[in-house]
């Protein structure tokens, strides 16, 4: 395992669409253990694969829910709305107010190639639209209603 940099927002591997992941192999199997480390050393919520400029649909999440390595996800269904502040660890010193799904029904592949399926509601369910956004091309700050220079007081 190795930390990665994590680029910031301004370079454009942040804002191409990833391609899918297509072998199950070592080579992805050092990403994921890569990304787990860099995650965790930077105090992340989740990392994406473009966040270390590898253009690959490639998602680790880790909240209280667990710790979550997901290939190729996609949304299946969503339901509700919450609005709160997302901070990105591509864009340091700053938060938005975003608008996101509360609860989110997700398909992905694990490091062997598996098919699981997960339903995340609240936090665990911003941080999967957060992270699948970056495969994408797209930042929170896209979807803002609003920015801040330090994070809000929340009620």
């Amino acid at each position: 395992m190795a930390y990665r940099y994590v680029v910031q927002i301004g370079d454009e591997r942040l804002r191409k669409n990833c391609e899918e992941v297509k072998k199950f192999d070592k080579e992805l199997w050092s990403l994921l253990d890569d990304m787990k480390e860099t995650v965790r050393k930077e105090n992340g919520a989740g990392l994406a694969a473009p966040q270390i400029g590898i253009n690959k649909r490639v998602v680790v999440i880790d909240l209280e829910e667990g710790y979550f390595e997901m290939i190729n996800p996609k949304i299946l269904s969503v339901k509700g709305e919450q609005t709160g502040t997302e901070g990105c660890l591509s864009v340091k010193g700053k938060y938005g107010i975003v608008t996101r799904p509360l609860k989110v029904k997700s398909e992905y592949r694990d490091r062997n190639g598996k098919k699981h399926t997960v339903t995340g509601t609240e936090l665990f369910a911003r941080c999967m639209c957060h992270e699948f956004d970056h495969l994408d091309g797209v930042l929170y700050v896209d979807r803002a209603s609003e920015m801040y220079d330090e994070k809000p007081d929340e009620e």
